[in-house]
């Protein structure tokens, strides 16, 4: 049975209704030895604490989206096939646009807890040796003729630890949010893409590559990226591409964008960390090497140049506000940080409220005001911001035209 589907959940309910009727029922018709009567009654009282922790348990998962599995609540998930050295690129050597087109074939997602537009595939990485589902969601322009031969911008959405490529969608409603503000040309048309980050059950990879157990870097900043760009209108130019997180997703967010400037122009730390050993579960954070190579802080002071990334960090306190202080002191041109501080708590809901400010300031970093404008204001602004190199709306490489092309 699901663990996050309505079926699971309206039983839980009912055990909790059970629960609740049986000491009405039964507590004074016991019969028996006192001895007996006592376990009986100790049996209903359990049984009804029980049930009410399931009950809370299940709701709070399904706000949050926590699990998505049985597996990966039990943490007995793997979906690790190989995990060899790819190098310091994380690639093996091989250049990516020299890699083998990744076609996929996506399904819809017919679940209104996740909003609409959602489509899924399940991705076995060429690279990395991950394999795991892919969410994407398209903008209303993907599929607007005027908008035919340009290419859309990327926001890749990674979930915190434990977490789910589906609580973007669920407990965020990210696309809910920012739909109004892409028709109303506050935002651009971007396009979401939330991959699996939950990939070695019980334990966190810290998104790193780590030789023998998980190439979780390339899964995300490889694998993940070249499949969006071979099935959609997407160009692999860093100035395409933004990464996003929450929690440790912040911390993956900030750290994969530090150290790939090549694959991501701007970052989006929700309550993010810089040392990986703020979580408890973290591999890259028990091993003294490693916290210290996956440490974003000291990814950025060590950076032979300071890279061509934007970084928005937000949080209160010690959970992602001063982290992020701490990279906006250590940032020289051309990194820019702007840190921004929130209330209320290390909560879905309080992620969820930032997205309309994520997504602007990720068009205003991106250059891509305008964009979602008629046909002739976009081809306008295609022909100005074609003259800089690499930027987003900058002709057609191969992709389906349609998104309809793609689904089962």
């Amino acid at each position: 049975m699901n663990l996050t589907g309505n079926t699971f959940f309206v039983i839980t309910i009912v055990l909790v209704v059970i629960a609740v009727l049986l000491p009405l029922l039964f507590w004074s018709r016991l019969r028996g030895p006192a001895v007996v009567r006592g376990a009986g009654r100790l049996v209903m009282v359990l049984f009804a604490q029980a049930t009410a922790v399931l009950v809370v348990f299940v709701a709070v998962n399904n706000a949050n989206g926590l699990y998505d599995s049985w597996d990966d609540l039990l943490g007995t998930s793997n979906h690790v096939n190989t995990a060899v050295d790819l190098g310091p690129s994380g690639t093996g050597g091989r250049q990516i646009s020299s890699l083998p087109k990744m076609r996929q074939k996506f399904e819809k997602v017919d679940d209104p807890s996740l909003g609409s537009g959602l489509r899924r595939t399940k991705l076995k990485g060429g690279i990395s040796g991950v394999e795991g589902e892919v969410y994407v969601w398209l903008p209303p322009q993907y599929d607007d003729p005027a908008y035919r031969s340009k290419q859309f911008p990327v926001v890749e959405l990674l979930a915190g630890f434990p977490g789910s490529s589906r609580s973007w969608f669920r407990a965020m409603k990210a696309q809910s949010r920012i739909q109004p503000l892409i028709e109303s040309g506050k935002v651009a048309p971007f396009i979401l893409v939330s991959p699996r980050t939950m990939l070695l059950g019980a334990s966190d990879h810290g998104y790193a590559n780590i030789p023998g157990t998980v190439n979780a870097d390339s899964w995300l900043t490889v694998d993940v990226r070249k499949m969006v760009a071979d099935n959609f209108r997407v160009s692999l130019n860093a100035d395409s591409w933004a990464i996003a997180g929450y929690s440790a997703g912040g911390h993956g967010a900030a750290k994969l964008a530090l150290a790939h400037p090549d694959r991501y122009r701007a970052a989006v730390s929700l309550s993010g960390y810089n040392d990986p050993a703020s979580e408890k579960d973290s591999i890259t954070g028990s091993d003294p090497e490693l916290r210290r190579e996956n440490d974003v802080l000291n990814i950025l002071k060590s950076a032979g140049k300071p890279p061509r990334v934007s970084l928005l960090a937000t949080g209160e306190g010690v959970d992602g506000y001063l982290p992020g202080v701490a990279l906006q002191r250590a940032a020289k041109a051309p990194t820019r940080v702007e840190v921004r501080k929130t209330t209320g708590g290390h909560l879905t809901r309080v992620w969820g409220k930032e997205l309309p400010y994520v997504f602007e300031w990720l068009t205003r970093q991106m250059h891509l005001q305008g964009m979602n404008q008629d046909q002739s204001r976009g081809e306008a602004a295609g022909q100005a911001q074609g003259r800089d190199e690499g930027r987003v709306l900058d002709g057609l490489e191969e992709a389906p035209q349609s998104a309809t092309a793609l689904l089962e």
